[in-house]
């Protein structure tokens, strides 16, 4: 079996609004799997959540400086070409 497996999600050029869907729901549904997820454990655990929180604010630093660079795209009348692959390993 291979170890480790890419594969690609987006591909492909888009306008400011299709681009602005496209990686801001991506990084919301990331956002909120932390934030349920450290809920969940905290509440079942009493699990430190200091890791988590520090992901969520990298994702929210993220996720404004994509949403200030599609408005420049937008506001020049740019389009956007967008590459996304997962990287999948295999640890046993």
């Amino acid at each position: 079996m291979e170890r480790k497996q890419n594969f690609k999600l987006i591909d492909g050029v888009f306008n400011p609004v299709e681009a602005k869907k496209i990686i801001i729901s991506l990084i919301n549904n990331k956002i909120n799997y932390h934030n349920l997820e450290d809920f969940s454990n905290h509440v079942r655990f009493n699990n430190n959540l200091s890791h988590s929180q520090k992901r969520v604010n990298e994702l929210q630093d993220a996720k404004e400086e994509i949403a200030n660079l599609i408005s420049l795209a937008e506001e020049k009348g740019w389009e956007l070409k967008i590459n996304s692959t997962i990287e999948i390993n295999i640890v046993e």
